[in-house]
């Protein structure tokens, strides 16, 4: 029997997440570390797990990653949790290492989509893998989720297997892979799992255990919100529920479905194309024909129930052969995504379909506080000994203060990962993990790397009126303008740096993750807070690119924001006499961008006087809007059909280098192909020895200069140490994204 409660129905008022009554295994108290081999459960007194973790990362005990985090909210409520870490994926033995779960397997790529992590966006393979012990590469295999959930059904047939984190989340419908160069199915129906979990998946997960620990079959267990499976073919989850074809409520172009009092009609019935609200006269067709007009009444909608009405996205076989039909399903799916107001998603897959039902529900601060107060041991499992694992090196002294993001840059998936709603942690839930972090974490100097999240300066904010936030439906709260309903109030955040300043033992707040300056212009105390206190140097934010077109296709600001922004930094630097430099960032070949846009980007350099020493190529991930772009060449922000405009796509080889040659103008290396370049654009002036040139007439012998200490300290250079990102891609770290 199919249940459905509030959750699946729309409702937003989720139960507590620590409301459940504990699991009877809470007896067994808690475990130093997740075991990782039965001769830890033995010690632990365990004869099976209930639930058991596998991923493709190597296991930190940390809140910053993934595994870690659901691992010690599930040991909260009572469940024996295990981990099988960066298995052996071409045998199922591995999978069998501590024995069946109770309840299901829990399977995850790792914090990072694996095709992300493996190669690069040229599609060559990485040669280092941060989540692994000292960096080694080739420790899990592409398309990671899909082969290790296929091995626990080889391991355990019959065993509940679910899916969930980055790239789960990202691959949830069929999608364009940049890798295979095509659209592929959901992972869903590839694994064979019995549920996908998206997003932040502390409460389906959490219900979920609790519902299975009580006999109910995975089958049955249809109304967690965030959560997607596999259904037969029409298949409604009760009385009441209404479907509604996509093409209904956003016409994709030529491909309209109801009633059109301004359709014209051919004599063999064929329907032909008309701009709304004109009233052409007769034609002749493109097949000679006379075209006619025909009127129809128009026939408003009956008005249907929200909470249970389900959307139907063109099938995967419909989008895999038809770009304009994708473009309309990815516009679809970012609509439907505020948790306030989202429908159910369904996508045919051949004779089954795949059911999404809305997303989550944030987690209130409470809530979040209580995710963050498990007993991490903040460090690597002991099993690794003294092997480096690079994400943990960079995150080690640092602290996640909130999730999500309401920038939506069309780059960017956060927002199809956390959304668009932040959820932040209190005060003293932050200020007690930098205490945790003074007193217990080897190799602690008294400096904090960081209080951020996937944008440093959205704590706390949130539209002005919770009703307005539900009914919502724009895909940015910041583009093109800032939305008057929003907060953009930072006394919360100047609060908490100046009280986590204070605390004794901590010398320096360092602030890195990605600062939204657009928001933080509003608020000049925090660009004094920041500047004065928070900056080690260099200060790093994203002005991506500076010309209107590829712009708008990021939904990023214009560069007035970062000169209005630039000028308070350089003011408050000044006044407290530091000196501090701002580290822009910049993509290289984005939908949108033309050859002279990164000409122009190029000259804007070189009068700043920056020269960039890293710099990224648009990545398309699965599931962005600026993905959709790549693949279409249409864009997913406005309407979509086939008479809609091109949007210019960098796709070939050369013209990806090209673009990439022109943010490193600089580096001899790129000057042939620059001096190239600039001949066929009609540019050769720009080629010679003159301040206002690009590159010079000559290419120098030998090899190519580095910069030396002297010419990092120089305004507007950038120091070669800056840690590499993932330009139009997302780096989550436990919920966490790093742009």
């Amino acid at each position: 029997m199919n249940t459905v409660c509030s959750s699946a129905a729309g409702g937003n008022t989720p139960r507590g997440l620590f409301s459940y009554r504990k699991y009877w295994a809470s007896r067994f108290g808690t475990a130093p570390f997740l075991p990782m081999s039965r001769a830890e459960m033995d010690q632990l007194g365990w004869d099976s797990c209930d639930v058991i973790l596998v991923t493709g990362d190597a296991y930190i005990d940390h809140p910053s990653f993934g595994m870690a985090l659901v691992g010690r909210l599930l040991e909260v409520q009572g469940f024996r949790v295990g981990i099988i870490s960066q298995p052996d994926w071409l045998s199922a033995s591995a999978f069998r290492t501590l024995g069946r779960p109770n309840l299901f397997f829990g399977v995850t790529a790792g914090n990072m989509d694996s095709m992300i992590n493996r190669y690069t966006a040229d599609r060559k393979p990485r040669s280092d893998d941060a989540y692994t012990p000292n960096g080694e590469a080739n420790r899990r295999p592409d398309r990671a989720l899909v082969v290790y959930a296929q091995r626990c059904r080889e391991a355990f047939p019959g065993a509940n297997v679910v899916i969930g984190s980055i790239e789960a989340s990202l691959r949830r419908i069929a999608h364009y892979d940049y890798w295979s160069d095509k659209v592929r199915r959901s992972v869903l129906p590839d694994s064979k799992a019995d549920l996908l979990i998206y997003g932040s998946a502390e409460r389906a997960l959490v219900e979920l255990a609790h519902r299975l620990a009580a006999g109910e079959p995975i089958g049955d267990i249809h109304d967690l919100r965030g959560t997607a499976f596999m259904v037969p073919h029409g298949w409604l989850p009760g009385e009441g529920w209404s479907e509604i074809d996509s093409t209904a409520i956003d016409t994709p172009g030529l491909l309209i479905r109801h009633a059109d009092p301004y359709a014209l009609t051919s004599p063999g019935g064929e329907e032909a194309s008309c701009t709304p609200r004109q009233i052409p006269a007769p034609a002749i067709g493109p097949s000679g024909q006379v075209v006619t007009m025909r009127f129809a009444a128009h026939q408003r909608m009956p008005k249907l129930d929200r909470a249970r009405s389900a959307i139907r996205l063109p099938s995967y076989e419909q989008v895999a052969a038809n770009p304009v039909l994708y473009a309309h399903a990815s516009r679809v799916f970012h609509l439907e995504s505020n948790p306030g107001n989202a429908r159910a998603l369904i996508q045919g897959h051949g004779e089954r379909d795949v059911w999404l039902n809305p997303p989550p529900i944030p987690l209130s601060t409470s809530e979040m506080d209580g995710v963050f107060a498990a007993p991490f041991q903040r460090r690597p499992h002991p099993s690794y000994g003294e092997a480096k694992i690079p994400a943990f090196e960079m995150i080690r002294f640092s602290i996640n203060i909130m999730r999500g993001c309401f920038g939506g840059c069309t780059f960017c998936s956060i927002t199809e990962h956390e959304g668009r709603i932040i959820q932040s942690r209190s005060e003293q839930s932050i200020l007690h993990e930098i205490e945790e972090i003074r007193d217990k974490t080897p190799g602690f100097t008294g400096i904090i790397s960081d209080l951020g999240g996937p944008t440093a300066n959205m704590y706390r904010l949130a539209c002005k009126d919770r009703q307005i936030e539900a009914a919502c439906r724009r895909l940015s709260c910041v583009f093109p303008g800032i939305c008057e309903n929003l907060d953009t109030d930072h006394t919360p955040l100047v609060r908490l740096y100046r009280k986590a300043r204070a605390l004794p033992g901590v010398k320096k707040v360092l602030i890195s993750s990605g600062l939204r300056y657009d928001l933080a212009v509003r608020d000049p105390q925090y660009v004094r807070e920041l500047v004065s206190h928070h900056v080690g140097g260099y200060l790093k934010i994203a002005p991506e690119h500076t010309e209107e077109g590829p712009l708008a296709h990021m939904m990023k600001p214009g560069m007035g924001s970062y000169e209005q922004f630039k000028a308070m930094f350089e003011k408050f630097s000044k006044e407290v006499g530091k000196e501090q430099y701002l580290i822009p960032y910049f993509i290289a070949a984005h939908p949108g961008t033309t050859d002279q846009d990164m000409l122009n980007l190029a000259l804007w350099l070189k009068r700043n006087h920056f020269r960039l020493d890293q710099v990224q190529t648009f990545l398309p991930t699965p599931m962005a809007i600026a993905t959709a772009m790549y693949h279409s060449r249409k864009n997913p922000l406005r309407k979509v059909g086939n008479a809609s405009a091109v949007v210019e796509t960098v796709r070939g080889v050369r013209q990806r280098r090209l673009h990439k040659a022109f943010l490193r103008y600089h580096d001899p290396d790129n000057w042939p192909l620059l001096r190239e370049a600039l001949k066929q654009m009609g540019r050769a002036d720009l080629i010679g020895n003159g301040r206002q040139q690009l590159v010079p007439f000559l290419q120098p012998l030998g090899a190519r200069p580095h910069v030396n200490a002297a010419q990092r300290s120089k305004p507007g250079a950038v120091s070669p140490s800056v840690g590499r990102r993932q330009a139009g891609s997302t780096v989550v770290v436990g919920g966490r994204g790093k742009r």
